[in-house]
């Protein structure tokens, strides 16, 4: 691809004011100028599919006309008033009736947030301090989130291991780490420590991994035994994998959730929702003050985020969109199959039509330490050949996406050809 001064003197500019030249999330040699569509831009004018689509918010392409005019319509009415809005209200109403869980909802900015207060409320709802979480499992930046969320280290269960500088050892001491899809570890790990455990946080598909047959409803009914808060971490996968998300997928109903990306519709916006009895702790007048859990945001809720995810659920709500996010992502798992076979190469395909990527061992993947059977070295120069192709995907996903064409997924068939054959040069 070409070269432009331009590009170089951003990353330049970056590197001087950015910690790491960039803003923490994505590769920071590329910066995106624009996106319409299914397409971005970087400041070369050089133009991608893009299966990266925010990390995921975008679930309807960038720059839906449909949303954009309900934004615009709103931005003249005012951005953020640090007050109940009547939007916010009707977006909270759409959540209640969508997602199983949901009987209350309460608004933050971020997933990592609603993760954060979701953990917090599991603790003033049960008078306990043990949080048990996944090994692998992502809930976002805070001190228990950052447990043994990627350790280089592996050590025995359930001992946490930080992997951020900047975390008191208490908070390691309150966490319980359990291996994902391992139910007779779970079962043990619960029973022996079930009077401390204040929460079990989840995400219903670990990154990319699913989980096991009968593991969400094991988990489901140790949580209702023991008075434990069962959560599910649905900022990804809420709106995404069925209109009531993941736990109208797989049929289990946690006591709370979190959502985020897809409900601000490419604005920031993430909730809370879960049981009213739990949901009361963030009301003092019901729980006095022993019992609240103090929750505020100066852009919480705000009307612009809040007519964004009403547009966007609202077409997501329509006949035969989540049939056609499916079909769309069975197509591309059949690409790779097809051209990763033909070459070859040992692989797994790991995830959900709406969520997966493919990793490079000939090894069945059911948890965090499978994935480190995955060839690195293969997967670099795979995603190195998608991008000089034209194809903007994160390292280790892909967001099928309603903005896809037919033309962007028969290019996407010849750019995974070549990949495929760049691993046997």
């Amino acid at each position: 691809m070409k070269t432009s001064i331009s590009q170089k003197d951003w990353k330049a500019r970056a590197a001087e004011v950015l910690p790491a030249a960039g803003f923490g999330n994505f590769d920071p040699s590329f910066i995106a100028r624009e996106g319409r569509g299914s397409r971005v831009w970087d400041e070369n004018g050089n133009e991608f599919i893009d299966y990266l689509i925010g990390s995921g918010p975008m679930i309807l392409g960038h720059g839906h006309p449909e949303v954009l005019e309900a934004v615009q319509e709103q931005l003249g009415k005012g951005m953020t008033f640090f007050t109940n809005n009547a939007r916010g209200i009707e977006l909270a109403e759409v959540l209640v009736d969508a997602v199983p869980c949901a009987e209350q909802v309460r608004y933050v900015s971020t997933g990592g947030e609603a993760d954060m207060y979701a953990m917090r409320l599991a603790r003033a709802f049960t008078g306990r301090d043990k949080i048990l979480k996944f090994e692998g499992g992502y809930h976002g930046m805070s001190g228990e989130a950052l447990m043994s969320l990627a350790p280089k280290t592996l050590v025995n269960f359930p001992q946490a291991v930080p992997d951020s500088a900047g975390i008191p050892d208490s908070v390691r001491d309150s966490m319980l780490i359990a291996p994902f899809n391992d139910t007779d570890f779970v079962k043990s790990l619960i029973e022996e420590h079930a009077s401390e455990i204040a929460c079990v946080i989840v995400e219903p598909l670990q990154r990319l991994i699913p989980p096991a047959p009968g593991f969400l409803q094991a988990l489901r009914q140790l949580t209702e035994k023991h008075g434990i808060v069962l959560i599910f971490d649905e900022v990804v996968t809420g709106f995404r994998f069925a209109y009531g998300g993941a736990q109208e997928a797989y049929g289990v109903v946690p006591d709370l959730c979190t959502l985020g990306k897809i409900i601000g519709g490419g604005f920031p916006l993430a909730a809370v929702a879960g049981k009213a009895e739990i949901m009361a702790h963030f009301d003092k007048s019901i729980v006095g003050d022993e019992g609240f859990a103090f929750q505020i945001g100066t852009l919480s809720g705000n009307p612009v985020a809040s007519v964004a995810g009403l547009k966007t659920l609202e077409i997501l709500k329509r006949p035969g969109a989540y049939d056609t996010l499916r079909k769309t992502g069975e197509r591309l798992m059949a690409s790779f199959r097809t051209h990763l076979g033909n070459a070859g190469i040992a692989y797994q395909i790991v995830g959900e039509p709406m969520l997966f990527d493919v990793v490079f061992t000939d090894q069945r993947v059911r948890n965090y330490r499978d994935m480190f059977s995955n060839d690195a070295a293969k997967s670099k120069v795979f995603n190195e050949s998608l991008r000089a192709s034209g194809i903007l995907k994160p390292d280790s996903k892909l967001y099928a996406h309603l903005a896809l064409t037919e033309t962007d997924l028969n290019l996407t068939d010849v750019a995974l050809e070549k990949a495929a054959q760049a691993l046997c040069g």
